[in-house]
C-alpha cells in the first residue's frame, strides 16, 4: 500500500513539470504576442501615417496610435526597446500593410518599406514663392528657407545657375519625392529637370538668336504671363522680339503685376507707373529677371518663334488674342474687346 510520502515524491516532480510547462506556454505566448502576432489593423493600408524627420520613436508610437493603424501600444514599445530599434526610424508618409507583425513594423520603420511618394503638380507660370508654398503644403517642408536657398549666391553657384535667382530655372512638372524630403534636394531636382530639358540642340538655337539664357528664360516667363494658347506663344514671342528690335517698350501687364503690392490682380492704369526696373510700361528692354518658371512650351515658342509684323495684342474676349501691326489697328481691336468685357458685365448684371 503506498504512503503518504511515496504519493507526494510522485505527484511533486508531475507538479514541477506542468509548471515548467505552462512557463514555457507563458513565455512563448508573450513572445508570440510582442514580436510576432499581427498588429496592423485591416485598415490600415488606408489611413498614411506621417513620420516627422527626427522624430523620437514616442512621437512614432503617437502617431500610428492616432492614426489607429496599431491595435496594441504597449507591444509595439516593448518589442523597440527590447529589440534595441528605437533609433533606427525613417522619416516620411507611410501606408502600412494589414495584419503587419511588430517586427514587421520595426523593420518597415528602418527600412522605409512602406513609406509613399508624394505627388507634388507645379504648373507652368507659378512664382517661385507659390511653388514653395505648394511644398509646404504637400510635403511639409519650410517654404520660407525653400525660397532663401533660391535667393542664395553660393547656393546657385553649386546649382550652376549664373543668375540673380533660381527663378525661372525651377521647371514646372509633376514631382514625386517623399515626406520632408530636403529643400535642397527639391530644388536641386527642379534644376536639374530644367538640365535635362535644356539639350545641346537648344542651346545652340539660343546662341544664334545672340540672347543670354537669363534673357531667353525671361522672356519666355513673359510669354508664359501671357498666353493661354498654345498656339498662340511663338506669335506673342514673336511680338516681344519685334518689339526689342525696334526698340519700343515691351510694355507687359505680367511684369507689373511682378512687382505690384498684393499682385497678382487686376490692373490699374495706376499700376502702369508703378517705379521698378520690372515694369516694362517705364523702362525699355527685358526686365532684370524672370518673372515666373516658364513651361517648356514658352521657353521653345522664344527659341523658335513666329516670323511676323505684330507689334500689338489684346485679348479677345475668348481666351486669344488679336494682333496688330500698327497701333490704329491696335485701338481697334482694343474698343472691340472693351465692348465685349462691357456686354458680358451687363450679362451677369442684369438690370432688375
Amino acid at each position: 500500500m503506498a504512503t503518504a510520502s511515496s504519493i507526494s515524491s510522485f505527484l511533486l516532480p508531475r507538479w514541477r513539470q506542468l509548471s515548467l510547462t505552462a512557463i514555457v506556454v507563458i513565455i512563448l505566448s508573450a513572445t508570440y504576442l510582442v514580436f510576432f502576432a499581427a498588429n496592423t489593423n485591416s485598415h490600415a493600408s488606408e489611413r498614411a501615417v506621417i513620420i516627422p524627420r527626427g522624430a523620437s520613436f514616442k512621437t512614432v508610437l503617437d502617431s500610428l496610435q492616432a492614426s489607429g493603424v496599431i491595435r496594441v501600444r504597449w507591444t509595439l514599445d516593448l518589442a523597440g526597446r527590447t529589440l534595441g530599434r528605437t533609433k533606427s526610424v525613417k522619416f516620411g508618409k507611410y501606408l502600412f500593410p494589414r495584419g503587419l507583425s511588430n517586427v514587421g513594423i520595426l523593420n518597415d520603420l528602418a527600412e522605409g518599406k512602406s513609406r509613399v511618394l508624394v505627388q507634388v503638380l507645379i504648373p507652368e507660370g507659378w512664382r517661385m514663392e507659390r511653388t514653395a508654398l505648394q511644398f509646404g503644403k504637400l510635403l511639409g517642408i519650410d517654404s520660407q528657407r525653400f525660397i532663401a536657398l533660391c535667393d542664395r549666391k553660393d547656393f546657385r553657384k553649386e546649382l550652376g545657375v549664373d543668375a540673380a535667382s533660381i527663378e525661372g530655372y525651377l521647371m514646372p512638372d509633376t514631382y514625386k519625392f517623399l515626406w520632408e524630403t530636403t529643400e535642397e534636394e527639391i530644388i536641386e531636382r527642379m534644376v536639374e529637370e530644367f538640365r535635362i530639358f535644356y539639350v545641346d540642340s537648344l542651346r545652340k538655337r539660343q546662341e544664334e538668336s545672340k540672347l543670354t539664357l537669363s534673357q531667353i528664360l525671361t522672356l519666355a516667363s513673359i510669354v508664359e504671363g501671357e498666353a493661354h494658347l498654345d498656339r498662340e506663344r511663338p506669335i506673342i514671342a514673336g511680338v516681344y522680339l519685334n518689339r526689342l528690335k525696334k526698340r519700343m517698350r515691351l510694355e507687359a501687364d505680367p511684369t507689373v503685376q511682378y512687382v505690384i503690392p498684393n499682385g497678382p490682380r487686376r490692373l490699374l492704369f495706376s499700376d502702369l507707373r508703378y517705379d521698378s526696373p520690372y515694369n516694362t510700361y517705364l523702362y525699355y528692354g527685358l526686365p532684370p529677371g524672370p518673372i515666373n518658371n516658364p513651361g517648356r512650351k514658352s521657353i521653345l515658342a522664344v527659341l523658335y518663334p513666329e516670323r511676323n509684323a505684330f507689334l500689338y495684342f489684346v485679348a479677345d474676349g475668348n481666351g486669344g488674342h488679336v494682333f496688330s501691326r500698327n497701333y490704329a489697328e491696335h485701338q481697334k481691336a482694343v474698343n472691340s474687346y472693351r465692348r465685349i468685357r462691357r456686354e458680358a458685365i451687363r450679362n451677369q448684371n442684369p438690370p432688375s
